[in-house]
């Protein structure tokens, strides 16, 4: 991969890694679920007209919409909302990687390679410590509720693999369409109607301003650079640049919230990481640019988004 290429898998990185600070300052004046439909009605409109829809008919984006966006992203504004810490939430959502890995197994029949076995076996125990260790200071069901997301994005992934395609910038504003409704009746039916209209009617500006960061930024900007580089280089070269994000979203949380993992927390998602890195980072020499990008992105995490 080219300096300038690197750079850019690099920044896109930085605002992966810092979304999840920026929704947990957001989520103080709006229901979590409300806030979530409003990103990405964003994301949708009025990107639906100019953007043309992903090839794959009508059911596939339905799935991802249901999965990787609509429950990925309700479980993780709800963990957060609940006291989830924003940098810990950016390492456990990393669990989707594994439970990519045993689902493509197990509903793919997708054979997992010893590197990914061993991998999704490092980071099964990584996971476990880092749960144990969040109970043991703080309430667990934010936690939970986080694995939840990590599930859906899992799912949502096999959804992708199975359909053939990769979740591109057609697919993340295409299935963004699913969101919206949902996720205001949701909010409508948890938080009541009032909290809920109120919320979205009298935004302040940080709101705003989390807003257009997670739609513009975190998804539009974000998987036109990254979905640009999955097409440029083999998926291999350009994945493993997702273990940034939970030291880009831990150092963010420590820096502007103040939050400091503690020790066997940190050396749980150290662990983690491992296991993550030894699923998705394939040692020996690269192909080169330009060659056919490997077809199974989605038990690399291919869309680490947030």
């Amino acid at each position: 991969m080219s300096p300038r290429h690197a750079l850019l898998a690099v920044l896109v990185m930085l605002v992966w890694g810092g979304n999840f600070v920026v929704i947990d300052a957001g989520l103080a004046d709006v229901p979590p679920l409300a806030f979530l439909a409003l990103r990405f009605a964003l994301v949708a409109l009025p990107w639906v007209f100019v953007v043309p829809p992903p090839r794959v008919g009508w059911r596939p984006v339905v799935a991802v919409g249901a999965f990787m966006s609509l429950g990925q992203f309700s479980f993780l504004y709800v963990a957060l909302e609940l006291g989830m810490p924003a940098g810990l939430a950016s390492l456990v959502l990393q669990a989707q990687v594994i439970i990519t890995i045993v689902l493509a197994a197990a509903v793919l029949r997708e054979r997992p390679t010893r590197a990914q076995a061993v991998g999704a076996t490092v980071g099964t125990v990584g996971l476990v410590v880092v749960m144990v260790a969040h109970g043991a200071s703080s309430p667990l069901l934010p936690a939970v509720v986080m694995l939840g997301a990590s599930t859906c994005w899992a799912i949502g992934n096999v959804v992708a693999r199975a359909a053939g395609v990769a979740s591109g910038l057609s697919m993340v504003v295409w299935s963004a369409l699913v969101v919206p409704v949902p996720a205001f009746l949701l909010s409508v039916l948890v938080d009541g109607w009032s909290p809920t209209v109120d919320g979205l009617t009298q935004l302040s500006g940080t709101a705003w301003l989390s807003t257009a960061y997670t739609a513009f930024g975190a998804s539009l900007l974000g998987y036109t650079i990254w979905n640009s580089l999955l097409a440029r280089y083999p998926a291999s070269a350009v994945v493993p640049f997702v273990l940034l994000v939970p030291v880009v979203g831990i150092v963010a949380a420590w820096l502007v919230q103040g939050e400091v993992p503690s020790p066997l927390e940190l050396a749980g998602g150290a662990v983690m990481m491992v296991g993550v890195a030894l699923a998705t980072v394939r040692l020996g020499r690269r192909p080169r640019a330009g060659v056919t990008r490997d077809p199974a992105p989605a038990c690399a995490g291919a869309s680490p988004r947030a």
